[in-house]
């Protein structure tokens, strides 16, 4: 019987064993299988650090261009001969660059996918890029659909980069964004009577006293924001600056974060600017089993005309097992569509959906693996001193 976890995070019971779907999330081992197999091609050799649970985390290449506008090839387009139309100028990215808020810039990655026809793939920004407002969408040749990669795509990937909050500094080999693989067309698991029973037998969310969150399960994991803290808390969320000094992105536990963030006090209510972001943390405390993969749905006009998640993707393993507590909260990334609009303490604000993998992964996330944000209550990106 083979070993989930080789190295488990503390606490971890090593009481799964490796059972194979035929459909389903890729786990970091098969991903290593596509890169043994030449089925994903990089210009510099993708290292182990790129390899997450559940996804691959994608590089900068060392060219960008500005242009014009956002958009997609269509399915009788290259990305490239889109960008010949639009193109303003072009940036060398190999010693760094600045890219401006508010500026549309296309980046050809340094991976390059060569799929079978029964696997497609779909894209998400990093933690640390949507903390920052950067946003951030996937572009493949002849692609219809930002963040998607058809089944069988052999070709170039892109990524269109637009900071909205902040100038950032960015360096050829930076991960922005990461890739996830599926086999087929497996289900989303949101269906009550499915997480309802998967709640039951292991907790998918906890409250903040480590009890099992009472959730009323519809459309996924209901996740609630908390404006009011734990007992004794003075900030509970961040308001970006609107003049903010550059960031450079290769810069960790470095920058003042008093110079690019307002904090926000307890409060029962908060009305979302249009022109504003916010960092804000969710009431539950959310737990991702190793055989699961997670989703935050980003924009639900259901519960409001807003977005809450850029990073939308939960690895295997967050929130898991851990030592100091059960689960972990939920960062999220608030940005209000078009209108003010109003948002309380305890108000559902987003769901999240899980999906099965193939196999459980070889590893999960967690500190073992640098995962950054596994133990994280409200938390800025890692470019901020703790």
């Amino acid at each position: 019987m083979l070993s989930l976890f080789p190295e488990p995070e503390p606490g971890v019971k090593n009481k799964e064993v490796r059972e194979s779907r035929t459909t389903g999330v890729y786990p970091s081992q098969k991903i290593q299988e596509f890169i043994h197999t030449d089925r994903i091609r990089a210009s510099s050799p993708i290292t182990g650090a790129q390899i997450q649970p559940a996804s691959l985390d994608l590089r900068l290449g060392p060219v960008a261009y500005r242009v014009r506008a956002s958009f997609l090839p269509g399915k009788f387009s290259t990305v490239e001969n889109k960008v010949r139309e639009l193109i303003m100028n072009e940036v060398d990215l190999r010693s760094g660059a600045v890219f401006e808020k508010r500026c549309v810039y296309i980046v050809p990655l340094m991976e390059e996918l060569f799929l079978p026809e029964s696997v497609s793939g779909k894209a998400n920004p990093k933690s640390t890029t949507g903390r920052l407002d950067i946003f951030i969408r996937l572009i493949t040749d002849y692609g219809m659909e930002f963040e998607r990669v058809a089944p069988g795509y052999k070709g170039k990937l892109y990524a269109e980069v637009v900071p909205r909050t902040f100038t950032v500094r960015v360096q050829e080999g930076m991960r922005l964004n990461q890739l996830r693989f599926v086999r087929g067309t497996p289900p989303l698991l949101r269906e009550s009577a499915t997480l309802g029973k998967l709640h039951d037998e292991e907790p998918l969310a906890y409250a903040p006293d480590d009890s099992p969150a009472d959730a009323e399960i519809r459309h996924g994991l209901p996740i609630s924001i908390d404006l009011a803290g734990s007992k004794g808390s003075e900030v509970i969320g961040y308001k970006a600056k609107s003049h903010a000094p550059l960031m450079d992105l290769a810069r960790v536990n470095y920058y003042d974060p008093a110079e690019f963030w307002e904090p926000i006090p307890p409060t029962p209510r908060i009305i979302l600017n249009p022109d504003d972001f916010y960092i804000l943390v969710s009431k539950e405390k959310v737990s991702i089993r190793p055989e699961l993969a997670g989703e935050m749905v980003a924009y639900d006009p259901s519960v409001g005309e807003f977005r809450i998640h850029y990073a939308g993707f939960f690895d295997p393993g967050f929130g898991y097992g851990l030592r100091e507590g059960k689960g972990t909260h939920a960062v999220l990334e608030v940005r209000s569509h078009e209108v003010p609009f109003v948002i309380e303490d305890g108000q559902v604000v987003g769901r999240l959906v899980y999906e099965r993998l193939m196999e459980p992964p070889d590893k999960i996330y967690g500190a073992s693996i640098g995962s950054f944000y596994q133990s994280q209550g409200l938390s800025l990106s890692k470019q901020f001193k703790r």
